[in-house]
């Protein structure tokens, strides 16, 4: 790895864990490939940030570099098995002798001889309800989740020191042997890294393991226009990861509640708004609910049931400036109650218009049978901000 790693992630060489998982934790959220798709210079930044996380949290490591510098982005050197001799002393025949294959099947096994490292956490799933304004017009959701935390006693490392011993493993010779048949390896002792002397171990609280299960309160930001169904990343709000390592992603699957007056088709909103014979007839401003506020829409004369009109811009948000539209249904609703006055109004109508409208066909329709659509612009002062 170039480059250094206190700078890389923005700390001083006295920063604390605390601190550098703050700093770890701020840049993931401005790197992560799930919040910039497609950016490969995002992708290698997240990817080095991370390698200088993993070794600045593991103590030896970081001791390691305070000391000797740059350790590149290889891992660790891995403990060199040596043949040591035979020994005879020790019958192996029968059920006991070794096959070729067992003969190297403990000093060939990487995970027999290396000690557990730093993990990742895993990423949390989790689905999330959030009204339907709040998919419009974007804002804040909080959800709460069980997930693994970072031990607090020893601050996720899953070790705490203590004063130096000996290492139990090879007795403080720095080297450990195994037997095969007759035959004798050797290596070095991968739990004190051939030093001979330990000084941590494993942390009470959590068994080594760094983590532990906690719930909490997650507060995901919820962007402008989101559908339902939409899968949001909120890096770094995952599982805590094992032994100091990074923690995983948050994945929130939104599903957005129905609106009790609004439809929604893509970007376009759909509303249908009641209006009276009257109204119908002879035209009228009606006012209406919008994304934004209140606003006024004309219609004409002669305005049937059904017909479509199309507010242009009034709908969901699309990217940075675009919008969709909002799309007005008429529906033309009777009153309640006739008085004498006006049914006698409505029989003078029948007289005057004595069309049947079901053998002229009615309404103005469009190939596919539906009322044809108005578009609403700003010169026809079809919708008006209020």
């Amino acid at each position: 790895m170039k480059g250094n790693l206190y700078v890389l992630l923005g700390v001083g060489r006295d920063a604390t864990m605390e601190e550098i998982r703050r700093a770890y934790r701020r840049l993931a959220r401005r790197y992560h490939p799930g919040i910039n798709p497609g950016d490969a210079a995002a992708a290698e930044h997240y990817a080095l940030v991370t390698q200088a996380f993993d070794i600045l949290t593991d103590p030896v490591r970081r001791r390691e570099y305070d000391t000797h510098g740059d350790p590149g982005t290889a891992p660790a050197e891995e403990p060199r098995i040596e043949f040591a001799g035979f020994d005879f002393s020790v019958r192996a025949e029968g059920a006991s002798a070794s096959t070729f294959g067992e003969l190297f099947a403990d000093v060939l096994d990487p995970g027999a001889r290396l000690p557990r490292r730093a993990e990742r956490g895993a990423d949390l799933h989790a689905s999330l309800e959030i009204p339907f304004e709040t998919a419009v017009k974007g804002g804040a959701a909080e959800l709460t989740a069980v997930r693994l935390e970072r031990c607090a006693p020893c601050r996720g490392l899953g070790v705490v020191e203590r004063a130096p011993h000996t290492c139990p493993s090879c007795d403080g010779s720095g080297r450990v042997r195994g037997i095969r048949g007759h035959m004798i390896f050797e290596r070095r002792c991968p739990t004190c890294r051939g030093r001979g002397v330990v000084v941590a171990r494993p942390c009470p609280a959590c068994g080594g393991e760094g983590v532990g299960s906690r719930a909490q309160a997650i507060r995901v930001v919820v962007p402008p226009g989101v559908a339902d169904g939409t899968e949001l990343t909120v890096p770094g709000e995952g599982h805590a990861g094992r032994r100091g390592g990074p923690a995983g992603d948050l994945r929130v699957r939104l599903a957005v509640a129905s609106h009790p007056m609004f439809r929604r088709e893509g970007a376009d909103l759909h509303v249908t708004i009641p209006v009276a014979v009257h109204e119908a007839a002879l035209g009228a401003r009606l006012d209406i609910e919008g994304l934004d506020g209140p606003l006024r829409l004309r219609i004409p004369p002669c305005t049937q049931s059904g017909q479509v009109f199309r507010l242009r811009g009034r709908g969901l948000p699309v990217g940075q400036t675009g919008r969709g539209d909002l799309v007005v249904t008429t529906r033309i609703v009777l009153p309640a109650v006739l008085d004498e006055r006006s049914k006698e109004l409505y029989r003078e109508l029948a007289r005057l218009n004595p069309e049947d409208v079901r053998r002229s066909g009615g309404p103005t329709t469009s190939a596919a049978g539906t009322a044809a659509t108005t578009t609403a612009t700003p010169t026809e002062t079809l919708a008006d901000s209020r």
